[in-house]
């Protein structure tokens, strides 16, 4: 019989808010011939750097980066898209004779990538416009009540006001007739371009991870993370329903500006938001561990992670 070749790496560099990412890729830049992806459903946005620690000018240039400033924070990403946009850019780099290093914190798009996505209906406009009606005119606690007897599994996971994932929610099991469950148990088959180098940055102490996680929000408000905020409401038509303003702090950001909530309150939800995104991340990771029998996970307080980042990835390749 023939032998098949061999998959091509790729390298999976994955971990929650401030635990170290950028200083690990770029590390292994130094060492690897590789190009970086963005797996971050924030970086796509351009003129969002602050508030989304976004790697800097002079450290983009250490090694070609890609996902990053691609979308106006008017528009919206996807898995679906990430997929689509990350299989064809890691072709492109093997072609070129390096390899695709992914790295990020949106722990969704790993997943979709590595496992698929759920066979999940498109949007339906129509029955979107509809189900918005009905909130305007009795609101989202009623819709979430109409959810609960439709899928009452689904409807549990959900806060009342909730109103993206009511909305989508409530789509699904209309246009399927289905609970979300059994959408999600549908997933497209797909066969493996690359042979996946997975590794998992992981505290062994959530305290101190918090303790990063304070002083990054602290540094990013004295970098200007408000005037960028203010800068991006000038130049885009932006409210806090749209993908890119939910992303950790800018929300806030809004509140403050709104004058909802002063500075001081806006600087401690922030962080209370980072830091329930990085438990979300970490709860993500635990079951890759479960799932994915090659993940190596290494604690991001260690002070020689990026070596250990490094040895690893080149035993592995």
């Amino acid at each position: 019989m023939p032998q098949t070749q061999p998959l091509p790496p790729a390298i999976l560099l994955m971990g929650p808010t401030a635990s170290g990412k950028t200083a690990c890729a770029l590390s292994l830049a130094q060492r690897l011939p590789v190009e970086i992806i963005s797996v971050d459903s924030a970086l796509v946005y351009r003129d969002m750097d602050i508030g989304t620690a976004k790697p800097s000018r002079d450290e983009q240039a250490v090694c070609p980066h890609h996902l990053i400033d691609i979308l106006s924070p008017e528009e919206a990403y996807s898995a679906a898209r990430f997929c689509e946009d990350a299989r064809r850019l890691m072709g492109e780099i093997t072609a070129r004779g390096r390899i695709p290093l992914l790295v990020g914190g949106t722990m969704l798009y790993y997943k979709a990538l590595r496992e698929g996505l759920s066979d999940l209906p498109e949007a339906d406009a129509e029955l979107r416009r509809e189900i918005e009606d009905a909130a305007a005119r009795d609101g989202w606690p009623a819709l979430h009540a109409e959810l609960a007897r439709l899928d009452p599994d689904a409807a549990a996971r959900l806060e009342p006001n909730d109103a993206q994932r009511i909305q989508r929610a409530l789509e699904i099991v209309r246009l399927t007739g289905q609970p979300l469950a059994a959408s999600y148990a549908r997933r497209e088959e797909q066969t493996d371009s690359h042979r996946y180098i997975p590794l998992a940055l992981t505290p062994s102490d959530r305290a101190v991870l918090h303790a990063r996680i304070a002083r990054r929000f602290d540094t990013m408000l004295l970098a200007g993370f408000v005037d960028e905020v203010v800068a991006l409401r000038k130049h885009y038509q932006l409210d806090p329903g749209l993908p890119s303003m939910r992303c950790v702090g800018y929300r806030q950001a809004l509140e403050y500006l709104d004058g909802y909530i002063d500075l001081p309150t806006m600087r401690d939800k922030g962080i209370f938001a980072t830091r329930q995104l990085a438990k979300r991340q970490i709860t993500w990771q635990r079951n890759f561990r479960e799932n994915w029998g090659d993940l190596v996970e290494i604690d991001c307080l260690a002070d020689d992670l990026a070596t250990q980042v490094c040895t690893r990835v080149e035993q592995a390749l």
